[in-house]
């Protein structure tokens, strides 16, 4: 059993082209012995975004705090505290941060699509 607290672990700055202040944790992963999923903290401060993209695996969100919009190519939808998504794979994806406080969310994804 692995038990840490998220407050302990690095934060670092998301480094990827359309994405403004936005930072990430690895809350559990491979290098934690975790065999299937990687599980983030994501922090988008207000006026931050992270543009749209995609990738070949899927993700699912559980907004822990704050309030902003999530859309694809097709359509934007408000998001909020205790909201879950579900973005499937290959489905092009963006969040902004749209509130006065920061938006916070657990973010799972298989190991497929952890870069470390």
């Amino acid at each position: 059993m692995m038990v840490k607290n998220a407050d302990q672990i690095d934060t670092a700055e998301v480094q990827m082209d359309g994405v403004k202040g936005t930072s990430i944790q690895w809350l559990a992963s491979k290098t934690d012995g975790a065999p299937n999923f990687a599980m983030r903290r994501f922090k988008v401060i207000p006026g931050g975004k992270i543009d749209l993209h995609q990738h070949p695996w899927e993700h699912e969100i559980y907004i822990l705090s704050g309030k902003g919009i999530a859309y694809n190519d097709k359509e934007k939808r408000d998001i909020g505290t205790g909201d879950v998504l579900f973005i499937p794979v290959d489905e092009p994806h963006g969040y902004d941060n749209t509130g006065d406080d920061d938006l916070i969310f657990i973010c799972m994804v298989p190991n497929s699509g952890d870069p470390r």
